[in-house]
């Protein structure tokens, strides 16, 4: 069998296994039920108390962010599906029937990868676009609405699906290095959740050089038309976040060539 042939055996498998697997099936679900429904409940919130604000508050309203809300916890629910897609094998022990079915390391991790990279592309784009319009048409009368035919808001949302995507893949490819799910998943939350809070703690000089690397502070660069202060522009921010996925991958894909099919080796 070619080449060519094995990478799309082990692409359509994997892509089966994607589509049957529970925590993908709940994780996805996650996602759409956070990405839209926090970002309607947002919107809803927002007309609804749009004169209470202060001036500085509606001269510096972004509609798209807000209607994006919800990325702030479906952040979390990518992750934990791209943990998931690899360390519920390593748990199972089903990683060694899949390594007998699929030889090649290299091989097996560039066709899950490439499952879960298109997929959750997709399925990033489907939500944020969703619960943009969706927001949009919840501002109407009230807010100030913004429009997909604005290149700078266009290319907010389509980053913002890009940046849920990537933040899938750099859970995979930490479940990969560190093979439990409990523990995967702790150190995402981690990267995401606890080392701001951290930077926070630290001098201010030292917090404006770090802030603007922390994956949630690229989030933010990348899904907002607005320029943000101390931050990277939208484009770079996802160069930065490409490359963090870039980094884990090899260090993903060196040890699971080392190291054998067990979860605690």
């Amino acid at each position: 069998m070619s080449g060519e042939s094995t990478l799309g055996a082990s692409t359509r498998a994997e892509s089966i296994k994607f589509r049957t697997v529970r925590s993908s099936t709940w994780g996805v679900f996650a996602t759409v039920v956070l990405m839209i429904g926090l970002g309607a409940l947002f919107a809803v919130l927002t007309r609804t108390h749009w004169t209470q604000l202060s001036p500085l508050r509606v001269a510096t309203f972004d509609p798209v962010s807000n209607s994006l809300g919800g990325i702030l916890l479906a952040q979390f629910a990518v992750g934990v599906i791209g943990a998931m897609f690899i360390t519920s094998e390593f748990t199972s022990g089903s990683i060694r029937t899949t390594l007998s079915a699929v030889p090649n390391r290299v091989r097996l991790l560039a066709s899950k990868m490439l499952v879960l990279g298109l997929s959750m592309l997709l399925i990033g784009e489907f939500v944020c676009f969703t619960a943009f319009l969706i927001g949009q048409r919840i501002y109407v009368g009230v807010v100030p609405t913004a429009s997909l035919t604005n290149g700078t808001v266009l290319r907010s949302v389509v980053l913002a699906g890009v940046y849920l995507a990537l933040l899938t893949l750099i859970g995979f490819n930490l479940g990969v290095i560190v093979r439990q799910s409990a523990a995967t998943i702790s150190i995402y939350v981690g990267l995401l959740l606890i080392v701001p809070l951290i930077v926070f703690f630290l001098p201010q000089s030292w917090q404006n050089d770090i802030q603007r690397f922390e994956p949630s502070s690229l989030g933010a660069a990348m899904e907002s038309p607005l320029a943000q202060s101390n931050s990277f522009g939208a484009w770079s921010a996802a160069l930065v976040l490409l490359i963090y996925v870039i980094a884990s991958l090899a260090v993903a894909v060196t040890l699971f060539q080392r190291r054998d099919a067990g979860a605690n080796s």
